[in-house]
């Protein structure tokens, strides 16, 4: 079997499909909130070694239909890059049908309209990506490295070269302080793009980012899951999406688990909302349950 460089991490959605690295690590590395890459230096890995694991699991899953490329943002990558990547992958794998990565703004940015067609029509055909705020302030104080204005340029180019989006927004990213100016600016993002999928999830800082987020954040005050909740219902009634939108909040870290589809069960979201906070604590899903 091939060997993983861990710790390794994929989307939930992508759980029984293959998994390539072909990069180590996270090239922007610089969230103060994340610590998923702090263990390891980016680094591209040999064409030649990737090409050997991918024989390897095409050997074992010959009828394989979904790829997913790790590590942090596979999509830093030269174009030229993926491209022979992705050639490579359609020849053995005959039944591949898609092939996603996690993607930032700063890399999507980086490439030209006419590069994200040529990934797409090659099969690059889903990125998931983490808007987490859309409040230039926020922003900065989680040491994001962009601005609202990018994340919505950059989600607009993907989407208009045919490229589906899976994005994430973290309640309560902006605390007590910055709760509602959390949420009207990240619904501006939502409206303003065409994003296919869109998840909640709250916030968890583990151990190792605690001291690099509050040096940064000093102000931050944590909401508790009733004002979680509130931050939640807030949002989902300020969204008027552009497209139909899969909608989910079942991260292990929620306190309440929501799906749907936008606009259309708005209403019903809301409804949800708000019966589980009048019922309380008993409506949310226990600590012992949840986590990242």
């Amino acid at each position: 079997m091939i060997k993983y460089y861990y710790p390794l991490f994929r989307p939930p959605a992508e759980a029984n499909n293959i998994i390539i690295q072909v990069t180590l690590g996270c090239s922007y590395n610089n969230c103060s909130f994340c610590s998923m890459y702090k263990t390891k230096k980016y680094e591209v890995r040999n064409l030649k070694d990737v090409y050997k694991d991918i024989d390897i699991l095409a050997k074992s899953y010959p009828n394989t239909k979904k790829v997913f490329l790790a590590d942090g943002d596979a999509l830093a990558l030269e174009t030229e890059h993926l491209l022979t990547l992705l050639s490579y992958l359609q020849k053995m794998f005959p039944k591949l049908k898609r092939v996603s990565l996690y993607a930032s703004t700063q890399n999507i940015l980086s490439k030209s309209n006419d590069e994200l067609v040529k990934l797409q029509k090659n099969m690059l055909n889903l990125i998931y990506f983490g808007i987490e705020t859309g409040s230039n302030l926020i922003l900065k104080k989680i040491t994001k490295g962009v601005e609202q204005s990018d994340i919505i340029k950059s989600l607009n180019l993907a989407s208009s070269a045919g490229i589906k989006i899976s994005a994430t927004v973290i309640l309560g990213i902006g605390g007590v302080i910055y709760s509602q100016e959390h949420i009207t600016q990240t619904a501006k993002i939502i409206n303003r793009t065409k994003v296919n999928y869109l998840s909640t999830l709250q916030l968890g800082l583990e151990e190792d980012a605690k001291d690099n987020f509050y040096k940064h954040f000093s102000d931050f005050e944590p909401l508790d899951d009733f004002r979680i909740l509130e931050e939640q219902k807030r949002f989902l009634e300020l969204l008027l999406p552009i497209n139909k939108i899969i909608f989910r909040s079942n991260h292990a870290s929620n306190a309440l688990h929501l799906s749907g589809v936008l606009p259309k069960d708005a209403s019903r979201l809301i409804n949800e909302l708000k019966v589980a906070l009048e019922i309380g604590q008993g409506a949310f899903i226990p600590n012992e349950y949840r986590g990242f």
